[in-house]
């Protein structure tokens, strides 16, 4: 694989929760999971000390052990991320560090892919359109909730208040069975996660983005899914994201593009196969 990838914070004085790590082997794209300073995690370490060792070892998992299914891989980088911890974080916290997880792996002729979460493995085929894959741990109880959210204004005690309830009401569903499946410190989430495995010669390439890079298409609406790989394979995922902060900045109310933060951590990554 031949990779380009970019990373940007939403805001330059707070630390990127958005983590991508390739080798020519694989990839892995990580979102972690943000939360209201307000909301306790149990844990010292934070969102982004989290996804970088959870991808650290998910990378490490999936080139050592290529016979191994990658959901397996994923419950082991979870287990071992979780051992880090150590006994002053309160590992059954709700809102313990937590991250989306898109990944793929090559494997002889055929490209093999994982996605937990609202992250998205975009397939860019040789022939016919793009194929999206992940968003697929969505919470139906929440989202009347979410959609109060987007209808505040941003810096609102109204809107601060609302993104409190909706971030309580997801991280006490998550990772029970009553609600969506995230990688934390539950390796049995790992199963729940979208698997496939495609030809190699099949594809141009193979794309992931977090839900801040994917605003592309899925909320801002900027180009099609077509348009975005082309994008990505013709000019690079730093073009997409900058795209997507000068829209933003276009609607920092948030009234024409509803969306629960007026930026997001972004991550994208093309692999041209």
């Amino acid at each position: 694989m031949r990779v380009q990838l970019a990373v940007d914070a939403r805001r330059p004085d707070r630390a990127c929760e958005d983590f991508v790590v390739a080798t020519p082997e694989a990839l892995v794209l990580l979102d972690g999971s943000s939360a209201p300073d307000t909301l306790d995690s149990g844990c010292g370490h934070g969102i982004p000390w989290y996804v970088r060792r959870l991808g650290a070892h998910l990378v490490a998992r999936l080139t050592d052990h290529p016979d191994r299914a990658m959901t397996d891989c994923l419950a082991d980088a979870i287990a071992d991320t979780a051992a880090l911890h150590g006994g002053s974080c309160d590992l059954a916290n709700p809102n313990t560090p937590a991250a989306m997880v898109v990944a793929a792996r090559l494997r002889g002729d055929a490209l093999e892919y994982l996605a937990l979460g609202d992250s998205l493995l975009v397939l860019h085929p040789k022939a016919g359109p793009p194929r999206v894959i992940g968003d697929n741990q969505r919470f139906p109880g929440g989202e009347a909730l979410r959609r109060q959210v987007w209808s505040t204004v941003p810096g609102t005690v109204e809107r601060a208040d609302l993104y409190l309830r909706y971030a309580i009401a997801v991280r006490a569903a998550r990772n029970t069975g009553h609600g969506p499946w995230i990688a934390a410190t539950t390796p049995e989430a790992a199963r729940h996660a979208e698997t496939g495995v495609v030809a190699r010669a099949d594809l141009h390439g193979v794309a992931a983005l977090s839900d801040g890079a994917a605003r592309f298409t899925d909320r801002l609406g900027l180009g099609s899914w077509a348009d975005a790989v082309r994008l990505l394979a013709e000019a690079g995922p730093a073009e997409l994201i900058a795209q997507v902060r000068a829209a933003e900045l276009t609607d920092a109310d948030c009234v024409r593009w509803p969306r629960g933060k007026a930026h997001d951590d972004a991550a994208a990554l093309y692999a041209r196969l």
